[in-house]
């Protein structure tokens, strides 16, 4: 036991952080709305909580795909251009059959059919995940505009379809609820599951896995699938909204996405994440981008954040990785 617990005790500050991360970003978050509610009092007020709470369901649906995608040692930087592909897709369909379950099922397998699409490049043809997301990345962010000239509107204005985002179950915001449903189900399956084991396996190693009788390739083409589909469901929550299928809608998303799940302590290098570190990171991301806006901070500061958050996050990966070899 000592021998365990030894590195920890004689290892840098940074590396002491890192193995505790999740305090860390909790009491980081403490911290946050401790000092932006005393600078704006607005901030704990119902409606501020609310839209807040909406931020977060649309990051964290994409973010418990991508924990997971990052554990197997993968990555997908498309998830932006799907998402809004996805969600005009979502539109164009309820507006062309009159049913909103058919356009949100459109939606939805339209963005389960992109991350197949990612899957077998990365799988079969051995194209790494980064080069081979962006890529698609920017197929689709074309292929959108060939789809449709321009935003897709709501023409027969159903209810409905705005109810995915707007409604509400009780006093709890539809969105946050489905967040939450996703979320427990890649929790559970994570944690609690043989998939969820192979998953952190195949991140960790795959040759080993590999040797164990474990098939790397089918499990991360399944995880691609997966994070496609989480992508297809936010674009349909953000089409409804906005009212509207719009074809820039997702430009920059991914970065957010990556930006929360590296600063939740999930590796780049695959093998090590939680869902729960992902949790706290979407929650500091978006609580400071509510700051910047009800402190009146200039809005582009949003963009910078994330930024900063992947090389911060990503050198205390380092430093942890460093302390558990040593």
């Amino acid at each position: 036991m000592s021998e365990i617990t030894q590195p920890a005790k004689s290892g840098p500050v940074a590396g002491r952080l890192a193995n505790n991360s999740q305090i860390v970003l909790l009491a980081l978050l403490v911290v946050l709305c401790i000092g932006i509610s005393l600078s704006a009092a607005q901030f704990y007020s119902v409606e501020n909580v609310i839209a807040i709470l909406r931020q977060c369901s649309l990051v964290l649906i994409v973010g418990a795909g991508m924990t997971m995608l990052l554990i197997a040692g993968e990555v997908d930087l498309s998830v932006g251009a799907s998402l809004a592909f996805s969600g005009c897709v979502a539109m164009d369909v309820t507006n062309k059959t009159g049913s909103v379950f058919l356009g949100a099922l459109a939606g939805i397998l339209f963005g389960g059919l992109v991350g197949l699409f990612n899957g077998l490049v990365v799988t079969r043809l051995k194209v790494n995940s980064l080069i081979a997301t962006i890529a698609t990345m920017m197929i689709l962010q074309g292929g959108v505009f060939l789809y449709t000239r321009e935003a897709v509107q709501n023409k027969h204005q159903q209810p409905a379809f705005t109810d995915i985002s707007t409604g509400y179950l009780g006093p709890i915001p539809l969105p946050v609820i489905i967040a939450a449903a996703v979320f427990a189900c890649a929790y559970v399956a994570l944690r609690y599951t043989t998939l969820g084991r192979y998953i952190y396996a195949v991140g960790a190693n795959a040759k080993a896995a590999r040797l164990s009788g474990r098939r790397p390739e089918q499990l991360k083409l399944l995880v691609f699938v997966v994070t496609g589909l989480l992508a297809g469901l936010t674009g349909l929550i953000l089409a409804s909204l906005m009212n509207t299928g719009q074809p820039t809608a997702g430009r920059g998303f991914e970065l957010t996405v990556i930006a929360a799940v590296i600063l939740g302590g999930t590796s780049l290098l695959g093998g090590r994440g939680t869902l729960l570190g992902t949790l706290l990171g979407v929650l500091i991301l978006k609580v400071i981008d509510n700051g910047i806006i009800i402190l009146r901070w200039d809005q582009n500061l949003q963009m910078i954040v994330p930024g900063v958050v992947i090389v911060l996050a990503t050198y205390l990966d380092l430093v942890r990785r460093r302390a558990d070899a040593r």
